[in-house]
């Protein structure tokens, strides 16, 4: 991962030599790792940023608290790592400044710099303008690389793991909450087996994190609710999304199921069974050549032809962040290509009624596309 990691930035300081960008300043934490290799466990939250500062001609340069510095050293390939302290004179601001001395028009990450380092940029260069270096990054982790892609299919089945935990959770007299917590355990188990407790990777934690997504009853058309305290009843829709947990290696997927406890009821039925069939068109869809759109205009010509329309966007892609160029949506031209990655999802919400979805991941082949997630596409029954 490291040896990658080296050979990204490398091709980067390529491309802003091309562009004539002579330094960037990265501070969003998907783009450090996929540059520098490391993340850290403070984050900006805490008032304390880390910044990659990446040159066309020279080694780049690591700036982080001085209490991660054992840490981060250990973590990255980069060995230039200023430190930075809460107090004193060595605050983050003048490391910055003197890592940066006189560069006259800095690039930044325009759509993800905190508020802290944009008011930094903006005293220190008053009337200059900020170029925005997230497009140039985009385009390169556009398509994954294997060891980007090998990465992703253990998160797929750890994602695996986690729904049929999921599954496994549902019956008439539980809560939603302690579905919540047998996805965590399940996730938790199946990424810690692919880890050993050495090297790089002992600094990966296979701890799966975050607030489960998930809906049951007539809140179901609500989308992105998180679990509560509510008591499951016979026939009650529930749904479960994976977007915000399964992840692994800093890689993160778009994952999602309906399932019903006991019976559906026919309406219940025909709106899933609208989602299902979308989401399979898009897929069908996906190949070297065809534009991002028209994916989405395979989805949205099931959706008609059922009689529902939607707002959503059929899909997005994936990587190290949540969401990354390009999108699966009407407007978006851009051609795929093997190696790209992304969330197709099949999406109907009928407001306080009841639901349609799913959502996989899959990575463009050189002849379709091939699933990084995997459970059944069908009507799921439980409990």
């Amino acid at each position: 991962m490291l040896a990658e990691a080296r050979a990204r930035t490398a091709a980067l300081q390529g491309r802003m030599a091309e562009l004539g960008i002579p330094v960037a300043v990265f501070t969003d934490e998907a783009s450090i790792a996929y540059l520098a290799g490391f993340w850290g466990y403070l984050g900006v939250e805490f008032g304390r940023p880390t910044m990659l500062v990446v040159r066309a001609d020279a080694d780049p340069v690591v700036i982080t608290p001085m209490m991660e510095s054992e840490m981060v050293g250990a973590m990255t390939w980069v060995t230039d790592i200023r430190v930075w302290e809460d107090t004193g004179q060595r605050s983050w601001a003048r490391v910055l400044g003197e890592t940066l001395g006189d560069v006259a028009e800095p690039w930044v990450e325009l759509g993800q710099i905190p508020a802290i380092v944009r008011a930094f940029f903006d005293e220190r260069f008053v009337g200059v303008r900020l170029h925005d270096i997230g497009p140039v990054l985009g385009a390169q982790r556009t398509i994954k690389s294997p060891l980007e892609i090998e990465v992703m299919q253990q998160a797929g089945a750890v994602a695996g793991a986690m729904m049929a935990a999921a599954h496994g959770s549902l019956r008439e007299g539980a809560q939603e909450w302690e579905s919540a917590l047998a996805v965590i355990d399940a996730g938790t188990r199946k990424a810690a087996g692919f880890l050993a407790a050495q090297g790089w990777e002992r600094f990966v934690s296979p701890m799966i994190h975050n607030l489960q997504i998930l809906q049951s009853g007539r809140d179901t058309s609500m989308v992105h609710r998180r679990a509560s305290v509510k008591v499951y009843e016979r026939g009650d829709p529930v749904y479960f999304c994976f977007c915000n947990m399964a992840q692994f290696k800093q890689y993160k997927l778009g994952f999602d199921r309906m399932f019903f406890i006991g019976e559906i009821s026919d309406e219940a039925a025909r709106v899933q069974e609208a989602a299902l069939a979308a989401q399979a068109a898009a897929v069908a869809a996906i190949r070297p050549g065809i534009q991002a759109q028209d994916i989405a205009a395979a989805a949205d010509e099931v959706y008609r032809a059922r009689g529902y329309s939607t707002g959503y966007r059929t899909g997005r892609s994936i990587g190290v962040s949540y969401l990354e160029a390009p999108e699966l949506k009407a407007g978006d031209e851009t051609v795929l290509q093997p190696g790209m990655t992304f969330a197709v999802d099949g999406g109907i919400s009928v407001d306080g009624v009841t639901a349609g979805r799913i959502g996989d991941s899959v990575v463009v082949t050189e002849d379709g596309c091939a699933y990084l997630t995997d459970y059944p596409r069908e009507i799921l029954m439980a409990g």
